[in-house]
């Protein structure tokens, strides 16, 4: 004898409601045809499951025993939905990634196949976002926000956002080849107090101060050169001696060319790149990119080197 989870519902709802007009309203079906196939489901179990009468409805003996099993069986049909739901969204989504800057550091090709192992009908879309968005499109809305990002710590709003570290990377300074400090072993941060430098647009924020050193200046102003939005207008800036600017150890070989050289410099705090996503956001699919961003990571750099 084979019971339908329809009707198992039906009779768990009016079990609840006691009340065959309400459980049919909170089912979206007509009262007469959840009474109907109630009687139907009495029919088939062979005994009646309710005691009805112009005033009430009760349960029966043997409603009585069958309500525990019944929601026992329709907990577990709908924990199994969600599970479908989760591993298919996990195998057949599509995951879109900004970043500000090329993300380098032999990561990606890594992240990608660590991806695919995990969800190999899962498609991984990059973008690149302007660094007028700090988030790398977090915040951005319809078709440009992006699910996760690689960006710079720090983030504008940290507790609307979670992250994981990618990359822990010194700050250099970045600057023309002919610059007086470029033929310089050693260079301090005081040295560059004076210089003009090369900003990030001042809707990031925060992190257009982390990028002008200004926790280390102790105060010291800032002489803005020029904005910069790109790497590319970063390289033709430096390039036309607009500025200097820092840049993180793994981006040097993005602006090393057209008579631009990079310094290390010291007095400056590391700066640090992570994979970030929105607050609260669990779905298996971006799970399975933090595990692969992981993996990628700890491949890249395994443990004592």
């Amino acid at each position: 004898m084979d019971v339908h989870l329809r009707d198992l519902r039906y009779f768990v709802t009016t079990a609840e409601y006691l009340h065959f007009t309400r459980a049919a309203e909170a089912l979206f079906v007509s009262q007469p045809a959840l009474s109907k196939q109630i009687r139907l489901l009495e029919r088939q179990l062979r005994a009646p499951l309710f005691e009805r009468d112009r005033r009430s409805v009760h349960l029966t003996p043997v409603g009585e025993a069958l309500l525990p099993q019944a929601r026992e069986v329709l907990a577990a049909w709908d924990h199994g939905q969600r599970l479908l739901a989760a591993a298919t969204q996990t195998q057949q989504a599509t995951l879109l990634v900004g970043f500000s800057t090329g993300l380098g550091r032999g990561l990606l090709p890594g992240i990608r196949t660590m991806l695919a192992d995990s969800a190999p009908r899962a498609q991984l879309l990059v973008r690149q976002i302007s660094w007028e968005d700090p988030t790398g499109g977090l915040t951005a809305h319809g078709s440009k926000r992006t699910d996760a990002a690689f960006v710079w710590l720090p983030l504008p709003q940290p507790h609307s956002f979670e992250w994981m570290d990618v990359a822990t990377e010194s700050r250099l300074v970045a600057l023309p080849a002919d610059h007086l400090l470029a033929a310089r072993e050693h260079i301090d941060i005081s040295d560059l107090l004076d210089e003009p430098f090369l900003a990030l647009p001042a809707a990031s924020g925060a992190l257009r101060d982390h990028w002008l050193a200004t926790d280390e200046r102790r105060g010291h102003p800032v002489r803005i050169g020029a904005e910069i939005s790109s790497t590319e207008e970063a390289v033709e800036a430096l390039a036309a001696r607009l500025g200097i600017c820092l840049i993180a150890v793994g981006n040097a070989s993005l602006v090393t060319r057209d008579g631009v050289v990079v310094r290390p410099v010291a007095g400056l705090s590391p700066s640090r790149l992570v994979l970030a996503w929105r607050r609260g956001d669990d779905r298996p699919l971006l799970t399975a990119l933090r595990q692969a961003v992981l993996a990628a990571t700890t491949a890249e750099n395994p443990p004592g080197t």
